[in-house]
């Protein structure tokens, strides 16, 4: 008798209409939700409690599983994690990214944006996941000190060697942005497929910045922190809670992030989400989706009933222009 699969088998047959997405200008699709290793996945972390997050995801229709080269803690200890997860899952119905760009470890080697860095990178992270290939490696931000075109033939080695299937990059403002495509074109190198930016509710410069230029070159984008570490749900609408991120002072929320101006925008967005028979959190997500541009929401949770919560986001109307109306209102105030 054959070992039952840890996943649903009807798990496709599940997710909203339009979950999975085309990405910018090419064949790929990404689910609407993606699934971010950020936190929760380092060395102290709950193992199977960890496992357990995943199959929720996957069985949600969320195949794509985001991490990078630093992610821990300690730097590496999330591509570790996974790797002991990935041996449950059907490798070809995933989508795993990795990045390298940020401090991954001591000396000249280990920052920026170099070739050096950037191949020697991919090839620890691959070691660490225990993987032949990502399917999209990114350059994590932009590195000054680094010709742009050295960065982006490092990107193109890595697709050319077969250990990455695209290339994207993240944190570029939206000049830099058109300037990576037009010197990629210009050295015949492989289209980037992907930007992965920080953009919510809280967080509107890539409306301006970014997304004109991604839009234009067929960029799909793929946003981070959509619920804003937090703010855009109802966790710190009575105070912060003990064991909430703003208060054991992880990642980028500190107490002090957490201001009264916010919280009051929150309580009013609140109630346009129930008013829309949605949590302020899938309301959020399902805002920061309805942009074309916009092919995913990369989201991070401590707990399988975030996931669950997450991923319904789509499940309600689309926003009437009225709604629109109230939102920015509330924003705008």
């Amino acid at each position: 008798m054959s070992k039952a699969t840890p996943y649903s088998p009807d798990r496709y047959e599940r997710v909203p209409e339009g979950w999975f997405r085309r990405c910018g200008a090419s064949g790929l699709n990404l689910p609407a939700i993606s699934f971010g290793l950020w936190h929760n996945f380092g060395d102290e972390a709950d193992a199977a409690l960890a496992r357990r997050m995943c199959f929720e995801a996957f069985d949600l229709g969320i195949t794509h599983f985001d991490l990078a080269n630093n992610y821990g803690p300690a730097p590496g200890a999330a591509e570790r994690r996974f790797a002991t997860i990935l041996k449950e899952l059907p490798r070809d119905e995933l989508i795993i990214s990795t990045k390298a760009g940020y401090r991954m470890g001591p000396g000249p080697y280990g920052d920026g944006g170099s070739r050096k860095y950037l191949l020697s990178s991919i090839d620890a992270s691959l070691r660490r996941l225990g993987l032949d290939y990502v399917d999209i490696f990114y350059h994590h931000r932009p590195d000054a000190a680094t010709p742009l075109a050295e960065t982006l033939g490092a990107l193109e080695s890595a697709l050319r060697s077969g250990k990455a299937l695209y290339a994207g990059i993240s944190n570029y403002p939206g000049a830099l942005t058109g300037e990576a495509v037009e010197t990629g074109k210009k050295q015949g190198l492989s289209p980037l497929l992907i930007h992965q930016v920080s953009y919510s509710m809280f967080q509107r410069g890539p409306e301006h910045d970014l997304f004109p230029v991604t839009q234009q070159h067929g960029l799909g984008t793929i946003c981070f922190c959509p619920l804003a570490q937090g703010m855009l749900t109802d966790r710190y609408l009575k105070g912060i809670p003990a064991d909430s991120r703003a208060a054991s002072k992880t990642g980028y929320l500190r107490p002090g992030g957490v201001k009264p101006q916010l919280v009051e925008k929150a309580r009013h967005l609140e109630a346009i989400a129930k008013a829309r028979g949605q949590s302020l959190a899938q309301m959020a997500l399902a805002w920061v989706l309805r942009l074309p541009t916009v092919t995913s929401a990369l989201i991070g949770a401590s707990r399988p009933e975030q996931i669950r919560e997450n991923a319904a986001a789509l499940k309600a109307a689309p926003f009437s222009r009225e709604e629109l109306e109230k939102i920015e209102a509330v924003l705008g105030g």
